[in-house]
Formats: structure tokens, sequence, C-alpha cells
């Protein structure tokens, strides 16, 4: 039984990133229908005002924690966190895994074309990985019963939906158990880093917990998304007991 912690009514796992991907491997031995959702201080901020997104969070199967912000927060309140598990590098790892343990995965979301590129990359960089199937992010509520039987058809061990939060959380809480897939991940803006059309922080950044930094220089039109920021510092500091 994993610790969680609580970070603004959040709760969060206190895991490695080794952990988490036996976490997943162990969901996907079980094979029930999991959720994973990692996350971050701007995410922790949604949840705060969106009761549904606090409820699904918190009753996910791994909540890890995907941001320097939450690192220092759990931190900053005494409690033990020992490292940033971002999704990006949850998904990369999961990917590996996968080549050896012969997971098959599906993509779900993005722009037209971003998963395809995403599912590209991904059978370049990790020879022999399976991705299933893939479907753009772009559909009608009417479509969602065609999209929900490709994937039970494709049979995937790991779901990656990337709609954006909340609404991937709101979508896998819809249709979780009838996908039947052993495990299911919220995965953001990952297929556009995978496909290239959004580049990450360097290593160093990363590393300095200035990720968030390197964000808003290369996508200005983030600034007013990335006040949640300095909120999500204020109340931490503001109500630390």
């Amino acid at each position: 039984m994993r610790n969680r912690i609580t970070v603004l009514n959040v709760m969060i796992d206190v895991v490695t990133m080794k952990e988490a991907v036996e976490a997943v491997k162990q969901f996907i031995l079980q094979k029930k229908s999991r959720l994973v959702v990692t996350p971050n201080p701007e995410i922790i901020m949604m949840a705060n005002k969106d009761e549904q997104l606090a409820r699904i969070i918190n009753n996910a199967d791994l909540v890890v924690p995907d941001g320097a912000g939450v690192v220092w927060a759990a931190r900053y309140q005494g409690d033990v966190m020992p490292e940033r598990v971002a999704g990006y590098d949850l998904v990369q790892n999961l990917l590996i895994e996968a080549m050896s343990e012969k997971y098959k995965i599906y993509l779900f979301g993005g722009a037209p074309g971003i998963a395809e590129k995403a599912k590209k990359m991904a059978e370049e960089r990790y020879p022999g990985v399976q991705i299933v199937g893939t479907r753009n992010g772009f559909f009608t509520k009417q479509d969602e019963s065609e999209i929900v039987n490709d994937i039970k058809a494709c049979q995937p061990d790991i779901l990656l939906v990337a709609l954006g939060v909340p609404r991937q959380e709101k979508w896998l809480e819809e249709y979780k158990e009838e996908l039947k897939v052993p495990v299911s991940i919220g995965v953001g803006g990952t297929f556009d880093v995978m496909a290239g059309v959004v580049k990450r922080a360097p290593l160093w950044m990363q590393r300095s917990n200035l990720e968030w930094l390197f964000r808003l220089l290369s996508e200005p039109k983030r600034a007013i998304r990335m006040l949640a920021l300095p909120h999500f510092v204020i109340k931490i500091m503001t109500t630390k007991k």
C-alpha cells in the first residue's frame, strides 16, 4: 500500500519513477481498469475549483507528482516526497518496458496527425513497441461510441489519453469501466512533445526545476494559465499548519 499525502486537498502518492513504473506493471498483471493521473501545480489549482476533477484525482489508482512545484509543496509541508515523476517521462519509461513486456498501447488525443507522428517516433525510438491504435482528439459526442469500440477492439494494455485537463480525466471516468483497459493515463501534451511539435526544456533546466520557465518563454500564450504557479505557492505558504 503506497503512502499518500495531501497537497491543497489533492491526494498525491509518495513514489519514485521506478515505483510508479512497477505499480503500472502490477496493474497490467491484475487486468482491472485502473486510472493513473499526473497532477502538477496548475492541475491542483484547477481541482480546487472543480469538484469532479478533485474527486477523480483523489479516487485514482496512482497519482504521481508531476511538477517540481508539487515536490516543493510536499516538502514545505514537512512531508516526504522523493522526486518528481513527470508524466512525459513516465510514458517514456513505460514504452521502454513495453518493448520487453510486449505491452500493447493505444494513443488517443492531440490534433489531427499528432498521435500518428508520436506513434512513428515511439516505433523508431523503442524498437518492437506495439502501438495498436491511434485516434485524434477532435470528435463529437456522437463519435464516442465508435472511439470506445475501436479501443476495445484493439485490446491495449495501456491507454494514453491526450485531451487536456480536465477533459481527459472526465472522459476516462465516464468510459473506464466499459473500455476494460488495465491502465489508462491522462497525458496532456505528451504526444505533442513526442511528435516534435513542442520542444521540451533542456535537461539542465529540468534538473534545475526551470522547465516552467522554458515553457513560458517558448509558449508566451501560456502566461495566463501559468499565473496558477504563483497562486499555488502563495496558497501553500499561507495554509501551512
